[in-house]
């Protein structure tokens, strides 16, 4: 079925979108969204997901949460939402699956650090990193370096930019520094990532034991819905319960967002991308959802993300990035000979370990500490 037969004039249209970086002959049998899609799920970063931290460590868990399988619920959640929104699936999707590819291992603790470290080298932005990724650092393709995306894929992925790097970045930037907006399509990944994080934070939360039904019970986005399960189903308890309340929070934010964009949309009244890009945020929460959702990252903040255990992991994350970046800079005679840069150049030989280290899971990064710090690790 062509894409003009069910999506909104304003959609991102693949067969209308800015192209390639590299020109190439269009698929045969699927878009260009659904092309970039592909190329995303078989890149070498999107398997080392798997084993990247989202708020836990991969170790402590086979149940918890990790980039990888975040990006795969922000994937579904952001098709369900364009689905009713007439936009295009194919590009929440690719833009889902790609926008944490550029994450260092040991979630945010590890960018903090890496930017840090990187402060005196153009710094290190994780979104600016995803992008890296797939525009040079993926090695598939005799062609081009990177995975060679569609424009409208690249802008979803670039969710933040300095402005510095945005002047960089070309036409790719120029929305940071004109302040106009990306595609529809990008507005709902941003939010559907929202919906997702928070949502399975709680269930790790809850399922670590670091936070309890008690205190989220103290949230009212929580405590409403807790109330609903309670009327539904009478003494239910345990996963059951839990998995009851997230279902319908996760419900109501999908309803009220796709409610107030619609009505957003319809009073912008845009006629193509174009008229996207110059209009205000079109994709949005209610006001009143809007600090439903506020309240609740801030407990998650105060009670998970701060909780004495996972500070614990951030202070030995935090170590183990900054000793490895140091013993690099230091000596990089100590990198793979891929990320060797020639001397007398020390911005592009801090990329290129600011590179190594992002591209690590929580485990290598760990097992690559042991064997440049501990005597008996070869």
């Amino acid at each position: 079925m062509p894409e003009t037969d069910f999506l909104a004039p304003y959609a991102a249209h693949s067969a209308q979108g800015r192209g390639r970086r590299v020109a190439e002959a269009p698929p045969a049998s699927r878009s260009q969204f659904q092309r970039d899609r592909d190329r995303i799920i078989h890149s070498t970063a999107f398997r080392r997901l798997e084993y990247k931290t989202q708020v836990f460590l991969n170790h402590e868990g086979d149940l918890f949460r990790t980039r990888l399988t975040h990006s795969l619920e922000v994937a579904q959640i952001g098709r369900s939402l364009a689905r009713s929104l007439r936009l295009n699936e194919d590009l929440v999707e690719a833009i889902a699956l790609a926008h944490d590819l550029g994450h260092t291992p040991f979630g945010h603790v590890g960018q903090d650090v890496l930017n840090d470290c990187m402060r005196e080298h153009g710094g290190f932005e994780h979104n600016l990193q995803s992008l890296r990724v797939v525009d040079e650092l993926e090695q598939h393709y005799g062609a081009f370096d990177g995975l060679n995306l569609m424009f409208e894929t690249r802008e979803g992925i670039l969710k933040h930019c300095s402005l510095a790097n945005a002047q960089q970045l070309g036409p790719l930037g120029q929305r940071f520094i004109e302040r106009t907006q990306p595609s529809l399509e990008a507005q709902l990944t941003n939010l559907a990532d929202e919906i997702a994080y928070n949502n399975h934070d709680i269930d790790d939360g809850l399922r670590s034991g670091l936070i309890t039904m008690a205190q989220l019970e103290q949230v009212e986005l929580f405590a409403r819905h807790r109330r609903a399960v309670d009327a539904a189903f009478p003494g239910l308890a345990g996963r059951r319960a839990v998995h009851e309340t997230l279902r319908r929070i996760i419900g109501a934010l999908a309803a009220d967002l796709v409610a107030t964009s619609t009505e957003r949309i319809l009073a912008a009244a845009p006629k193509h991308i174009d008229d996207v890009r110059a209009a205000p945020p079109l994709i949005r929460f209610s006001d009143a959802m809007r600090a439903d959702a506020t309240a609740l990252k801030r407990f998650l903040y105060a009670n998970l993300y701060r909780h004495y255990q996972v500070n614990r992991m951030r202070v030995k994350a935090s170590r183990i990035v900054r000793e490895l970046f140091d013993a690099f800079q230091a000596e990089p005679v100590l990198l793979p000979p891929d990320y060797q840069a020639a001397a007398g150049a020390p911005d592009r030989q801090a990329r290129q370990i600011a590179d190594y280290i992002a591209g690590m899971t929580d485990r290598y990064a760990i097992r690559e500490h042991r064997r440049l710090f501990a005597i008996d690790e070869l």
